[in-house]
């Protein structure tokens, strides 16, 4: 009895925070890594003061993961000073820390840089190949400390994503958050989506008296449209396409994607589609967000 009690508050104790720090010299890729670690649900902040992270860390009640950047711009940098504060938050108990070295060679990073043509953080008006140097060697006690350290120098962009997601995302997968919006063909397409059909085919409830001033949020609404005969194969043509094309572009690195339904007027047609597409993938277990523009704009109104 004794000995499954104990058992069970060994089983209860609380997860540990992750925190992943992110450094390497200017040009091996932090930036690109910090994005991958932020798709796949860190928090990712970017040359936080130094003196700040304790308290970051002690927000009430948050346990999402955290990465975070720093290299030699960010304020009160110092090499000390980044291996004092990685020891003080691996002694808490709350806490998992890892530090996270992107490393390069030099004659890659001057490549790089010439290639962009940026100035170099720290080579004071010098030649990038002057900042290098001197950030390579200042990095160096870091290198040496790293948990995981990646040579970036042969990886392309998606090689540094499919590393980074080995060592730090659930299953190698990052989130792929799925926004889906209705809207009238009258007012112009939304900017920037991905994908969008047109719902204007399909029979209108406008022409209803009794549907007229509803919308396509409404149960009556939705089973109208719905009976259109075309209605029910075009669904599934959708959300066939989703399912084919969602996962590939989760695989190639994107993060977000946008599928809009238009109709004449963005109340009928469009946003029954819309709710039916958000639920079907929801149950799919995509991450789902969804909008109706033109009845925002009535709300406002």
């Amino acid at each position: 009895m004794n000995g499954a009690n104990e058992t069970e508050k060994t089983t209860s104790l609380p997860a540990k925070r992750r925190v992943v720090m992110v450094t390497g010299p200017s040009g091996a890729g932090r930036s690109s890594a910090l994005n991958v670690l932020e798709d796949a649900g860190f928090e990712a902040i970017d040359n936080l003061p130094l003196r700040l992270l304790p308290t970051l860390l002690d927000g009430p009640g948050e346990h999402r993961p955290v990465a975070l950047g720093i290299d030699a711009r960010t304020r009160d940098f110092s090499t000390d000073a980044v291996m004092d504060i990685l020891a003080r938050l691996s002694d808490r108990s709350d806490l998992s820390v890892e530090l996270l070295f992107l490393d390069c060679s030099a004659e890659v990073l001057l490549r790089r840089f010439s290639e962009t043509r940026r100035r170099h953080p720290i080579a004071e008006g010098g030649p990038p190949s002057v900042g290098i140097d001197r950030e390579i060697a200042l990095l160096s006690p870091l290198k040496a400390r790293a948990d995981v350290l990646i040579d970036t120098s042969s990886l392309n962009v998606h090689d540094l994503r499919a590393e980074v997601e080995r060592w730090f995302a659930p299953d190698g997968k990052h989130h792929l958050s799925v926004s889906i919006q209705s809207f009238s063909y009258k007012r112009g397409l939304p900017r920037s989506v991905d994908m969008v059909y047109d719902c204007r085919f399909l029979r209108n409830p406008h022409w209803d008296a009794s549907l007229r001033d509803a919308n396509g949020k409404d149960a009556r609404v939705a089973a109208f449209v719905a009976e259109d005969p075309r209605y029910a194969p075009f669904a599934e043509q959708v959300l066939e396409l989703s399912k084919l094309l969602l996962p590939a572009f989760r695989e190639e690195g994107k993060s977000n994607i946008s599928i809009a339904f238009g109709c004449t007027g963005g109340q009928h047609r469009s946003v029954a589609l819309a709710e039916e597409h958000a639920l079907r993938l929801a149950q799919l277990g995509w991450q789902v967000s969804i909008r109706h523009r033109e009845l925002e704009r009535q709300h406002e109104g």
